[in-house]
């Protein structure tokens, strides 16, 4: 009798021990455990992160780490990671933030526009995605993938379409890269090449004096316009003497760093370089900056009209005036250097 009580009391204390642990398992894998307010929250798993660089990220967002940690344990999270962008939802258990975040890459939606150059292009998309900024660049500079993709350096700007993409945050830089060459050529659909040739213009030929026609203006409006006068001055064999041109040859010499030239003065005209069209016939060996897709549409459908000349309008900033002779040009860039001098405004 005696022994049947101590047998019954060690099979209840095993049944509570297992209760215990049972509620303990319970409690460790499916309870709430975010102590945030707002709906949701993000991590960032970088490539070859290790657990502690996670667990960093979520000891703020969690009200017990310890449980978490001894069910990634258990799950083996903590040698089996995945790089993404990942949420944790308000109330989520430690079960579900595991799964949440070793399985649920989010896509992020990476944006550009207005890029002066590949190198500033990179700045902007390593602040997006993963991948570094130096990273980027040598991906994009890669000699060997510009030529078997037919671009130069002169000529690589043009294969970034200015756009919203989605991406995962880990993208690498080639990734990024590979990525955005299968978006060029899906731009360049047949509709878009056909009018390329119809007008007698390569691709690169065509962004190059997108870029001139962007630069000259923002105005979507008047685009097509701009894009028109250059196309009467390549068809007569006039130089473009675009002034953005101009101001891309001067950043090139080391006494234009870092400056900015608000007005372009006679001596900007006698730079030595084959970016200077008022110097060089035809257009210039590449982009000067990067394209609005409204720009490279206004080149395709530029205007057909008999305007060769056009200057800054005074009277309506952002806009131009538009002329068909020498004379009636010079006196609309007379009012509009008048209107620079009133202002102070003199380099």
């Amino acid at each position: 009798m005696y022994i049947k009580k101590i047998l019954w009391a060690i099979a209840l204390l095993g049944l509570i021990g297992a209760a215990v642990f049972a509620y303990y398992v319970y409690n460790a894998m499916m309870s709430p455990n975010t102590k945030f307010t707002n709906d949701e929250a993000y991590i960032y798993v970088s490539t070859n992160a290790d657990y502690d660089e996670v667990r960093t990220q979520l000891v703020p967002l969690l009200d017990d780490i310890d449980t978490f940690d001894a069910l990634a344990v258990r799950k083996k999270y903590t040698t089996n990671l995945k790089a993404g962008k990942f949420v944790v939802k308000q109330g989520m258990s430690n079960n579900e933030i595991i799964n949440s975040i070793r399985s649920n890459n989010l896509p992020i939606k990476l944006s550009f526009n207005n890029q002066e150059d590949l190198e500033k292009l990179a700045g902007r998309i390593s602040v997006q995605i993963e991948a570094d900024s130096l990273s980027l660049l040598e991906a994009m500079t890669d000699e060997a993938f510009l030529k078997a993709s037919g671009f130069s350096k002169a000529t690589a700007l043009g294969m970034y379409i200015p756009n919203s993409y989605e991406f995962f945050w880990n993208t690498s830089a080639e990734g990024f890269r590979d990525r955005m060459l299968k978006e060029y050529n899906r731009f360049w659909n047949a509709s878009r090449n056909a009018k390329a040739k119809a007008i007698g213009l390569s691709r690169d030929q065509v962004m190059t004096l997108a870029s001139i026609v962007h630069e000259e203006s923002k105005q979507a409006s008047e685009q097509p316009r701009i894009a028109g006068v250059y196309m009467n001055r390549i068809r007569i064999g006039m130089p473009l003497q675009a002034d953005p041109t101009l101001k891309y040859a001067a950043y090139q010499l080391p006494e234009y760093k870092n400056t900015v030239i608000k007005r372009v003065l006679n001596k900007h005209k006698d730079i030595q370089s084959p970016y200077n069209t008022y110097l060089n016939a035809g257009l210039p060996p590449g982009l000067i900056a990067m394209p609005d897709i409204s720009a490279i549409n206004a080149v395709l459908n530029y205007e057909k009209h008999s305007y060769l000349y056009f200057a800054a309008n005074a009277k309506k900033l952002g806009f131009h005036k538009f002329a068909k002779t020498l004379s009636q040009h010079n006196a609309n860039a007379r009012e509009y250097q008048n209107y620079l001098s009133s202002q102070g405004i003199n380099k």
